[in-house]
């Protein structure tokens, strides 16, 4: 193994161990917020925002990433959306933050074990899921439900799972069944260049990269009120990989 190699993986793990120190202390201005804001920000907005800070130092923080935020004006803070947006890496998650939107995801529910960030998802109100479990995939939609009437926003990545070379996977209807009930609006993102930045199955960071996260324009209810599920997941699928770099080439 080379010299620079070592350097990578010593980098790398480093910049790990400073995430994990950092979200000790995070969490707890985070538990802060949680309970001083709690009789007059039900919504959380204030926490989400902070929460979208956390995340957006780690890539502040990190020379070799910056992120080209597009179209950010096209969302509005009054109104509440489903948000979906394609998958190619963990560092997802980190680039949708930049947007500084507040919205709850749905999340794996191994996540909200882990010390600090995970905990701060429990704080925000995020929605867990577990996986190929029916009963866990009817209570998200419930919650879903109830927070979509209280104005909130939910974030959903519809493929269900990373994408290892970026080309966009089939739309999971889960998305699109919540927002035709719910009659609310889809507002589609597009993420580009995380896949290179770090792969899926790797922790080790190489290159500068500049990722991309784009806002598409939103899909009022009343354009897909009379389609079928798969007709919409098939038309959100055609708009965001019209803007996906691999689907361009």
């Amino acid at each position: 193994m080379s010299f620079k190699s070592v350097g990578k993986i010593f980098f790398s793990y480093a910049y790990i161990a400073f995430i994990g120190l950092s979200s000790g202390v995070l969490f707890f201005v985070a538990l802060f917020i949680r309970f001083s804001t709690h009789f007059f920000d039900k919504r959380l907005i204030l926490l989400n925002l902070f929460s979208s800070f956390w995340a957006s130092l780690y890539i502040w923080c990190m020379p070799i990433w910056s992120v080209n935020i597009m179209d950010r004006h096209k969302m509005n803070m009054k109104k509440s959306y489903v948000i979906v947006s394609n998958h190619q890496s963990q560092l997802d998650i980190l680039v949708v933050y930049r947007l500084f939107f507040p919205f709850r995801w749905v999340s794996k529910a191994e996540v909200f074990m882990l010390p600090f960030i995970g905990w701060n998802m429990f704080l925000n109100g995020y929605i867990k899921l577990k996986r190929g479990d029916k009963h866990s995939i009817l209570n998200m939609m419930h919650q879903c439900e109830k927070l979509l009437e209280q104005n909130i926003s939910i974030m959903l990545f519809p493929e269900g799972t990373r994408s290892t070379d970026g080309i966009v996977k089939p739309f999971k209807p889960g998305a699109f069944i919540l927002a035709k009930k719910m009659k609310k609006p889809i507002l589609p993102l597009v993420i580009n260049n995380t896949k290179d930045a770090l792969p899926k199955h790797s922790l080790v960071l190489t290159g500068k990269h500049e990722m991309q996260i784009r806002v598409l324009d939103e899909i009022p209810y009343e354009i897909f009120k009379n389609m079928e599920t798969d007709e919409i997941a098939s038309m959100v699928h055609g708009r965001i990989c019209s803007h996906v770099k691999e689907h361009l080439i």
